[in-house]
């Protein structure tokens, strides 16, 4: 921690961490400039998989939601815990079973920049 109390060590979305030392680089590095070690190439660009800054996946928790929405995994893993509570608490009356399938299609007609301004907050 510094004097005004960020971490100068914090990862921002312009960064990435060296596959072999860990030391954090520049997004676009294709040499690490600490340990001289070439990068992966960055992959294709593609919606598929996309991610957001704080690790979530929508396909991951689309996913959750399809496959174990009725105890509600998909909740915890975007950080509601409260409402995977409600989940947890309700599974038998197979309310959150349902509830879960329509928040699975809603994942996945989701845009991705939707995706991050709703879950991707770090």
């Amino acid at each position: 921690m510094t004097e005004t109390g960020f971490n100068s060590n914090a990862k921002t979305c312009d960064e990435k961490y060296c596959m072999d030392c860990g030391s954090l680089i520049k997004l676009k590095a294709e040499i690490c400039p600490k340990c001289g070690v070439r990068q992966m190439a960055a992959p294709v660009s593609s919606n598929i998989g996309a991610v957001a800054p704080n690790g979530k996946s929508k396909i991951a928790a689309a996913l959750f939601a399809i496959f174990l929405g009725w105890m509600g995994a998909h909740k915890f893993y975007l950080g509601s815990v409260g409402w995977g509570v409600v989940y947890l608490l309700f599974f038998w009356t197979g309310i959150p079973a349902f509830v879960s399938f329509i928040e699975f299609i809603l994942l996945l007609t989701m845009s991705d920049e939707a995706f991050n301004q709703k879950y991707g907050q770090l």
